[in-house]
Parts: C-alpha cells; sequence; structure tokens
C-alpha cells in the first residue's frame, strides 16, 4: 500500500473513530434526556412540581421545568422560574469567607473575639473554620425560624446576636459535627464586619455579578416577579414566593441572613457552576479548601463536611459534592461529580417526602444505564386531601382503608390522620370531614393527649361548644397541658 492510501486511510480511520465517538456521546445524551425526561413527566400528573438541569461533559443534557410556578395563572414552571434555595445559600456564604480570605481580609483560623466585643469565654476561640464545618457548637436556630406558613419573627440584629451568644453550647468548640444555621448566619456578619459592606450587596458583587448571576439574592435583584414560584406544600397548601414576603418587610433578618432562604433560577445556577469550574470567583485552590472533608457527618464516615458541601464518595466510587435546602415548602439540591463533569440542580415549589430525593434518582440514571427508577408517587396528604375534597365524610372507613392499602408506611401511628384533620382547619374546608377524621383517631389511639386536644379543635370547628369542652378536658385528664387555655377560653365565651 503506497504511503498516500496509507495516510488517507488512517485518517480516515481517525475521523470515523470521531464522528463514532460524537455519535455515541449524543445518543447517550439523547438517552439521558429521555430517561429523565420520561420519569419526570409522569411524575408531575402525580403531583411533582419543579424543575431539573444537568450538565455532563460541558453539555447541558436537560434544562427544564414541570408543573406550575402560579396554578391560578398556569405559569408553568422554568429555566428562569425563582425557587427559595433554601440552606444552599451556605456554599455562598462559604465562598465569600474564602473570597475574603484570598483578597488578605481574614483568615480561617480567625477566631470570634477578633470581630466581637464582650464575648462569653467559652466562644471567645471559635474559629471561622469551626463555623463553616458546623463544628463550633451552636444549636441549629434559635427563638423562631421562618415558617413555610408565614412570616420570619421579628427580630433586631443586636437581639439575634444577644440571643445567639448567650445559649448554650452543645458541644466544645471543634469537638464534633453538630449542623448550625446560627453558625453560617454568624459567618454572615463576620462578612459585613470584614468587607463593610451588608451580606447581600457583598455577595451580589464580589460571587453572582462576576458569575453573570442576576436572578439570584433576597432584595436586590430586579426580580421577573412573573416568574416567582408560589409554594405548594405537599402540593396542597398555598404559600407566597419568600421573595413576596422579603418585599413586604424590606429586609431579611438573622434568623435567615448567611444560612438560608436566597432565591435563585436554575439558568443563574448553571452559571454559577461554570464560575465555580472555570475558578471565576474562586482560585483553584481555594476550591480545594471548600470541597475537603474535613468532619465526619455519622458515625460509619461516609459523609463529611466541607465548607458549605457535603463532600462524600457516591455509589459509584468517585468524589461527590452536594448539599440541600429546604423551608418545607421550596426543596432545593446541588450534586456535583467534579472528575466525571456531571452537574445537578433540582428545585420544587411542592415539597413532600415523595420529591425530596428526585435529583439523587436523577443522579442514578445518569451513572447507570440499567436503572429503572420507581415511579414518583402521589404524597399521602395530597391523595387525601383530593380524596376528601371528591367525597362525603361517610366514606371515613373507605379513606381509611385506602391509606392503608397504598400509604402503608406513612400509616404507622397516629399522626397521619391528625395532620390531615389540622390540614383541614387550617384550609377552613370540610370541617365536618376534619371532626369524623379526629373521632377515628382517638378511636384507635385513645390515650394520646394530643389527639383529643384535636378532637376538641374539631368540635370547636363545628360550633359543638359542650362537646368540645369535654374534649379539652380529656386532653388534660391525659396529660396534654396545653389544652387548659383553650378549654379556658372557651368557657369564659
Amino acid at each position: 500500500m503506497n504511503k498516500t492510501i496509507l495516510a488517507f486511510s488512517v485518517i480516515a480511520i481517525l475521523l470515523y473513530g470521531t464522528l463514532t465517538t460524537n455519535a455515541q456521546e449524543q445518543t447517550s445524551s439523547k438517552d439521558i434526556f429521555t430517561k429523565i425526561d420520561s420519569y419526570l413527566t409522569a411524575g408531575s400528573s402525580n403531583g411533582f412540581s419543579g424543575a431539573i438541569s444537568v450538565v455532563k461533559n460541558g453539555e447541558t443534557i436537560i434544562n427544564k421545568g414541570y408543573g406550575y410556578a402560579n396554578k391560578d395563572a398556569e405559569t408553568g414552571n422554568n429555566p428562569n422560574t425563582i425557587f427559595d434555595i433554601g440552606s444552599n445559600t451556605k456554599q455562598f456564604t462559604a465562598i465569600a469567607i474564602l473570597k475574603l480570605v484570598e483578597l488578605g481580609k481574614l483568615k480561617v483560623t480567625d477566631s470570634l473575639h477578633t470581630y466581637f466585643n464582650e464575648l462569653p469565654i467559652n466562644k471567645q476561640n471559635i474559629t471561622i473554620h469551626q463555623l463553616l464545618t458546623h463544628t463550633a457548637g451552636f444549636e441549629e436556630s434559635i427563638g423562631n425560624d421562618y415558617s413555610s406558613f408565614g412570616k420570619l419573627s421579628e427580630i433586631t440584629q443586636k437581639g439575634f446576636f444577644e440571643t445567639l451568644f448567650a445559649s448554650k453550647l452543645l458541644s466544645e468548640p471543634g469537638e464534633k459535627y453538630s449542623y448550625s444555621n446560627v453558625g453560617y448566619s454568624l459567618l454572615g456578619r463576620i462578612i459585613e464586619l470584614v468587607s463593610s459592606q451588608s451580606y447581600e450587596v457583598f455577595l451580589s458583587t464580589s460571587l453572582f455579578t462576576p458569575a453573570g448571576m442576576t436572578q439570584t439574592g433576597y432584595l436586590l435583584p430586579n426580580w421577573n416577579t412573573e416568574q416567582l414560584a408560589l409554594g405548594y406544600n405537599r402540593n396542597i397548601m398555598k404559600t407566597a414566593s419568600t421573595v413576596t414576603l422579603y418585599q413586604e418587610t424590606g429586609d431579611v433578618n438573622w434568623h435567615l441572613k448567611g444560612n438560608g432562604g436566597m432565591n435563585s433560577t436554575q439558568n443563574d445556577m448553571l452559571l454559577w457552576y461554570r464560575a465555580l469550574k472555570t475558578n471565576t470567583i474562586l482560585s483553584k485552590e481555594s476550591f480545594k479548601k471548600l470541597t475537603t472533608a474535613y468532619i465526619p457527618m455519622n458515625a460509619k464516615k461516609t459523609h463529611s463536611y466541607g465548607y458549605g458541601w457535603i463532600i462524600n464518595n457516591s455509589i459509584s466510587n468517585t468524589l461527590r459534592i452536594s448539599h440541600s435546602g429546604s423551608n418545607g415548602t421550596y426543596y432545593h439540591t446541588l450534586i456535583w461529580f467534579p472528575k466525571k463533569d456531571i452537574y445537578i440542580v433540582y428545585a420544587t415549589n411542592a415539597n413532600s417526602s415523595k420529591v425530596e430525593g428526585i435529583a439523587y434518582v436523577i443522579a442514578k440514571i445518569i451513572l447507570d444505564e440499567d436503572y429503572s427508577p420507581t415511579p414518583i408517587k402521589n404524597n399521602v396528604y395530597s391523595f387525601a386531601i383530593t380524596y376528601i375534597r371528591q367525597h362525603s365524610s361517610d366514606k371515613l372507613n373507605d379513606l381509611v382503608r385506602l391509606l392503608q392499602e397504598n400509604y402503608a408506611d406513612d400509616f404507622t401511628n397516629s399522626g397521619l390522620l391528625n395532620t390531615i384533620g389540622n390540614l383541614l382547619l387550617r384550609f377552613n374546608e370540610n370541617l365536618k370531614w376534619a371532626l369524623e377524621l379526629f373521632k377515628k383517631n382517638v378511636q384507635l389511639y385513645p390515650e394520646v393527649g394530643n389527639l383529643w386536644d384535636s378532637l376538641g379543635d374539631g368540635y370547636k370547628a363545628n360550633n359543638l361548644k359542650e362537646d368540645a369542652i369535654k374534649s379539652y378536658q380529656k386532653a388534660i385528664d391525659l396529660g396534654f397541658k396545653d389544652s387548659q387555655e383553650k378549654l379556658t377560653e372557651l368557657i369564659k365565651n
């Protein structure tokens, strides 16, 4: 064979090999998209509402929304829908700290006494590193935190930190891991003291703007209000977007600042990933510090905490960094396999136990071509409320039977029927149903005082005062002291 033909043959083989490889990659990407899309599309008929984004080897495999951001307006979730990302705010705080380290403004070995005066002796030497790794010994929270059914409790900056510094430590600083929201609030305040900027302003100017992110934050972004995702806890309890709550009060207090409650979009979180991957906002050395496994989170040492990320070797025996956040209504998960270059962003505005783990199901779909996920199932509360809205209360026993048959794992104690009944009271609808549920529950669990208290609430809601009084008294007799105030008020009126 002459050299010209040989050279042509080699080029052809190389070209064919390249084309084949590209075709295989394209097919693989298409298959992954189809599996994920089919899984979530089917799930949306069972109440799934949210969005998923997946990047693999630099290619966006899927970036799509499912269900509704606003059911009333029939606004669908999409890559620009604005979700509360909960505790994934913590990695912004951690990276802001490392940014200040790069700028020579602080060190992670600095102690609290460097930044705060008149500290109790047992808190003076707590370090920034310990705050970042949840080893400072602080409780998870203090006072009243954000409720998905209401607003943040009112507390001043001075009041928050005075209460925090006066609180009892759960363990000696550096001794063990104990997840703490307030520890990250402290980090947020340190960022302010060191940068001479508000927490959100520093993040916006030093992190978000360089990354190209315009729809991430609390109050600073020019929010596209048409894209705000309303909350649908368990797909039944409608709440306003947390952005709306922040705008109403004009501030975000320290129960959330630094540790949670920021909002973002799928598209912005993809920009965040690219900024971290390309070291646009953080050096390689700092990124390594960010993702180092510092402290085991459990006895088996399967998971460790870095700085704002959870670090472990996953089912595929490769480094996985991840974190989730939730306020009960919204749930948000980030999963990143740096060595495989796989990045997953998951958000839902209709959280329940049936959808919290979806991001990890998506990870399995990507990593295991033979994996077939179990279909997303409607959560038990949505199932029950839907049934109640379609049937009269004389069908109570039929509902109980259906719950026992279809949701045995959820129906293991008195909590299920009690919660369903209390949800109806909260909605102020189907009050007769609520009463019948409470009656059934005290039949099943007659010695639980809390259930008699709920029964009293059911009678009261149905204007059956004498029966309510008897139920509250029964609850008190069984040791449920909280009924006393209700009983006294009811007798008085």
